[in-house]
């Protein structure tokens, strides 16, 4: 296995991650960024009003997304074993 490769490999690593994780972390953001900009205009500083609604709607994200992961994943993962398989 050449240089090449390996450079392929590991864009091709990095991209699934950006595939899987990125939804849920954009609207992790969003999420965050809304309810940051209500606390700042109502001065409620509660931490509690920060998390919960995040964690649930974060939470929704991944069920609503779950199966996108899981194909992406196991597509690359079917990947990763046949260029191993492919080594020998």
């Amino acid at each position: 296995m050449d240089f090449d490769a390996n450079i392929e490999h590991v864009r091709l690593a990095f991209w699934n991650i950006i595939l899987v994780a990125g939804p849920v972390l954009v609207v992790a953001l969003i999420v965050g960024l809304v309810i940051g900009i209500l606390q700042a205009a109502t001065s409620i500083n509660e931490s509690t009003l920060s998390f919960v609604p995040k964690l649930g709607i974060v939470m929704l994200t991944m069920a609503l997304s779950a199966g996108f992961m899981l194909s992406t994943m196991s597509d690359y993962f079917a990947y990763v074993f046949q260029t191993i398989a492919a080594i020998r």
